[in-house]
């Protein structure tokens, strides 16, 4: 029974496919579709209708379904694209091979489900089992690429180095600002750590504690941290909360920070226009001789 259910599915596709296509296309003006091109839907919908038939041709779901699920997750498209999809084609298929048949009984009823949810429920389970498996995986990677990003610590002169905190610090974060802080005054062979939190909308309790421990593992291993970025609202909060941030410099800009750390490895800004003037008056005092 079911291969002759099969059989008037395969011989009649070209029709369940144009009645399946309708009916997507009538939800497509009230969902999370609405705003996508009608070329691309399209094209999609055949393309999924198209991993459909092979499926039942197949008698299994086909290599065609990992590659397909990738591609509506790399659209940005929901799980709910395909699971609509499919209970779409169930009850469009369904519909098709009882109207081809002369009696229909309740039996007869029964062994026509049967056969269709035979074909649509691995089909089900293997998309949406690739769906979640590949947002998974792209969620990991964004996850690891996020993470390189949060705790950059940047050499910008021999024995400065400069970490910029942007966005919240939770403790996951925190760790990582420690470990990329150690191992780069390591690498870097760093005399001064800058450690900027303009970017940090909050300091609380707990980021302060956090950042008081980074500064502390610094100084551990033999370097200067400088807290830069302080400003007014943040001084509020710590002064209010009694954070004791006495055992390590902090300054309120970048700018500020960066000075402090040339005087501690010996060096400082010299302004090369009046060096030269000084030349200058030197020179012609040495003339005026």
């Amino acid at each position: 029974m079911d291969e002759k259910f099969k059989k008037i599915a395969i011989e009649n596709s070209d029709s369940i496919v144009q009645m399946w296509m309708e009916e997507i296309n009538s939800l497509k003006d009230g969902n999370y579709t609405s705003s996508i091109s009608d070329e691309l839907f399209e094209s999609t919908n055949r393309e999924f209708v198209n991993v459909i038939f092979t499926s039942i041709k197949n008698a299994g779901p086909p290599k065609a379904v990992e590659s397909f699920s990738e591609k509506i997750i790399n659209l940005g498209w929901p799980l709910s694209y395909i699971t609509d999809g499919l209970q779409v084609f169930r009850r469009v298929t369904v519909d098709y091979i009882l109207s081809q048949s002369e009696q229909v009984d309740s039996a007869f009823i029964s062994n026509v489900l049967k056969s269709v949810d035979a074909w649509v429920e691995p089909l089900i389970r293997q998309l949406v089992n690739e769906y979640s498996g590949n947002w998974e995986n792209i969620v990991s990677l964004q996850r690891v690429a996020l993470q390189e990003l949060s705790a950059p610590l940047i050499p910008v002169m021999d024995s400065i180095t400069i970490m910029p905190l942007i966005g919240t610090i939770d403790t996951e974060r925190a760790k990582l600002i420690m470990e990329n802080l150690l191992d780069g005054v390591i690498k870097h062979n760093s005399e001064v750590v800058l450690i900027d939190i303009t970017g940090v909308p909050v300091v609380d309790t707990m980021v302060a504690h956090h950042i008081i421990q980074a500064a502390e593992a610094v100084r551990l291993i033999g370097s200067i941290c400088i807290l830069v970025g302080i400003r007014p609202e943040i001084a509020q909060t710590i002064v209010n909360l009694g954070i004791d941030l006495g055992k390590f410099p902090t300054k309120s800009s970048l700018k500020k920070g960066f000075r402090s750390a040339l005087e501690i490895t010996n060096r400082k800004i010299v302004d090369l226009e009046t060096k030269e003037e000084s030349i200058e008056e030197l020179i012609q005092s040495l003339k005026g001789e």
